[in-house]
């Protein structure tokens, strides 16, 4: 069999076609991005699921705009303060893979260097089952402290239960 002669029919055959081929560098910048999209989708999907069964009035398409333009991490703890979600993209900013956290409390990223005063905002807040916004000092899973930006609030369910909290965070420097 002549080899040659299918290679010469090949490439004839996708000429026809008009396809213009991508350098492998960039099939390997796609497939980063690629497995990015795939993980937001995923974590689309998860938290959608878990503010359908918990009812909440929590306006959930905020999903995608906090995720894939904000690239904000979202943490949703319970009623009290268990972790029972987190994006696939927290390990970026603290090394912690969300099923390493699952069950954890917040508190398990706080250390020394946490500001107190930070602390007593956000237990007011959530005592008041109200939201807020504070930076504070975390700790990654090595131990290294980071800056992190928080926006949290309470979900409530129908009937004005207070189900779970949400966190949108962010390292800053």
């Amino acid at each position: 069999m002549d080899i040659g002669n299918y290679d010469d029919a090949v490439r004839k055959f996708y000429k026809t076609l008009k396809i213009t081929q991508l350098p492998v560098s960039s099939w390997d910048f796609y497939a980063v991005n690629f497995d990015k999209v795939c993980e937001t989708a995923n974590d689309i999907t998860s938290l959608s699921k878990i503010a359908k069964e918990n009812s909440w009035t929590f306006d959930h398409n905020i999903f995608e705009e906090e995720l894939q333009e904000k690239e904000h991490v979202i943490v949703v703890t319970d009623a009290k303060l268990n972790i029972v979600y987190a994006t696939n993209n927290i390990w970026k900013m603290n090394g912690y893979r969300p099923e390493q956290i699952i069950g954890n409390k917040p508190n398990m990223f706080q250390g020394e260097k946490t500001c107190k005063k930070s602390l007593e905002l956000i237990s007011t807040a959530i005592k008041e089952e109200r939201s807020f916004e504070t930076i504070v000092t975390n700790y990654r899973q090595d131990g290294s402290t980071y800056k992190c930006w928080i926006h949290g609030q309470p979900v409530f369910n129908k009937t004005g239960d207070v189900i779970n909290f949400i966190a949108f965070e962010r390292e800053v420097a």
